[in-house]
């Protein structure tokens, strides 16, 4: 077991009260985590402790903010072997998702390092005589970011890596379900030299959320929320902003489409489908929830992704003997049991590599999926995959565009200008044309549209989510007024 502290004005702390909470190893039941359960009182700390470290971190320079957020990138990097034994006694997650996992969070907070000189404004012509105007980005306070459990080091740098680079202050709220992991992150940060208290760690006890998130959104340092989560709690955080006015980045659930058209490659379609439905058990935003095949393919194309698909089954991460960890917990399998046997009572037909043994759940592949079919349209974010078989290109396109989810998407066709096409009749913030759904890159605008939120994160469209933009004239002429 290991203990993680709350870090407020730069110093280790517990819940004022003492209370504390644990989080249970999925796979063996043993003790993964203990965390402080912070009160209200501990989430105001942190936030004026992170409003008190502001101004001098918005008034350095962006070279020293580089510098310190490069040192954290290669401390975060080396403590590999230490994200990986978190996430596998946390969330059940194996070795290479965790390693990917830190390669692109370093990434981020290197591509932040470098946005640190592209916080940018204008001069704007005036119709005034001698009057100089300018745009100009200011930092826009204390941020707040809330980062979920399922690619913790990942999400939970991506929600402090540019705040941080834009000149502002961070409270970090850890998720219930990792916070051994996501402390990791904030020891990183503290390595490469970032002023104490510029980032507050605040861990809460999971009856607690609302009220500690509530406290955090209303206390008036706070500028900017950005959330990743479920649609459901994003939808919460969003009306609780906008009674303060405060503005919100939200990426949140994904039921992500993927069309193979008849002239596709199938070995690589199948390929990318494969690692895009399965990946982390699933588990991702961006997994591809739904594949949507052209009649021309479609056999073919089933026949060659379920013999692959077989070959997926679930271990204990770790002992690495096995492609696919374990889900987060016993509540998932049951979901994803349910949304199967919803869909096999109603005509589909389900290829599977084996039956869960508690959270560790096989490759699950549901063929001939119908719009009737709870599958169709609920994000199962499990070891799940929904194929529908498409009448023509138009079909796959409505398919395609049936739901109230538009994160990512996937095209594969052999015609670049078809797929183009295609892609651009998607409704949804990410489309990868011959690619996998699961796509990050640290400089890359990501968000989403519809139910999967709003913003972006993500190189200059991340400077624009986490600054204010302000009009500021100059007057270089005496003034003539008619009063």
């Amino acid at each position: 077991m290991s203990f993680v502290s709350m870090k407020i004005a730069g110093a280790d702390r517990v819940a004022s009260d003492g209370r504390t909470f644990r989080r249970l190893n999925p796979i063996t039941g043993a003790v993964a985590s203990e965390a402080p359960a912070a009160s209200v009182a501990d989430a105001v700390a942190a936030a004026d402790a992170a409003a008190a470290a502001f101004p001098a971190w918005a008034a350095l320079g962006p070279n020293a903010r580089r510098a310190a957020l490069l040192k954290a990138a290669d401390a975060l990097a080396a403590k590999g072997d230490a994200f990986v034994a978190a996430m596998a006694d946390e969330t059940g997650a194996t070795e290479p998702w965790a390693l990917f996992n830190v390669m692109i969070a370093s990434s981020m907070l290197r591509e932040a390092a470098a946005l640190t000189t592209q916080v940018a404004g204008e001069v704007i012509p005036s119709d005034k005589p001698g009057c100089m105007a300018m745009a100009i980005r200011e930092p826009a306070g204390v941020c707040l970011g809330i980062a979920p459990w399922n690619a913790p080091v990942i999400l939970g740098v991506r929600a402090l890596a540019t705040p941080l680079a834009c000149g502002n202050a961070v409270v970090f709220k850890a998720s219930e379900i990792c916070p051994r992991t996501h402390g990791l992150i904030v020891e990183a940060l503290d390595e490469g030299g970032l002023p104490a208290g510029l980032v507050s760690l605040v861990t809460n006890a999971p009856e607690d959320a609302g009220e500690i998130v509530g406290a955090l959104i209303d206390h008036p340092a706070v500028r900017r929320i950005n959330f990743t989560g479920s649609t459901k709690v994003g939808r919460i955080i969003a009306e609780r902003a906008a009674r303060q006015l405060k503005p919100c980045l939200l990426e949140l659930g994904g039921k992500a489409p993927f069309l193979v058209l008849k002239d596709a490659d199938l070995d690589e379609a199948v390929k990318a489908a494969i690692f895009g439905a399965f990946f982390n058990q699933g588990q991702i935003c961006m997994s591809t929830e739904r594949i949507i095949l052209a009649p021309e393919i479609a056999d073919d194309f089933v026949a060659r992704f379920t013999k692959r698909a077989a070959a997926l089954k679930a271990g204990d991460p770790r002992h690495g003997s096995a492609p696919l960890g374990a889900v987060v917990d016993a509540h998932t399998v049951e979901k994803v049991t349910a949304l199967i046997e919803d869909a096999r009572g109603k005509g589909a037909e389900i290829h599977s590599a084996g039956a869960a043994e508690g959270v560790l759940m096989p490759a699950q592949v549901v063929d001939r999926v119908t719009e009737t079919m709870r599958i169709a349209t609920e994000e199962s974010f499990g070891p799940v995959v929904a194929i529908f078989r498409a009448r023509d290109e138009d079909d796959a396109i409505r398919i395609a565009n049936a739901t109230e989810y538009g994160l990512s998407a996937a095209v594969f066709s052999k015609d670049i200008a078809r797929a183009m096409t295609v892609a651009r009749q998607i409704r949804s913030g990410i489309c990868h044309i011959n690619g996998p759904t699961v796509h990050d890159e640290a400089q890359m605008p990501f968000g989403g549209t519809k139910d999967s939120g709003y913003g972006r994160f993500g190189g200059k469209a991340g400077i624009a989510e986490f600054t204010e933009l302000r009009w500021i004239t100059i007057e270089t002429q005496p003034g003539h007024y008619p009063l």
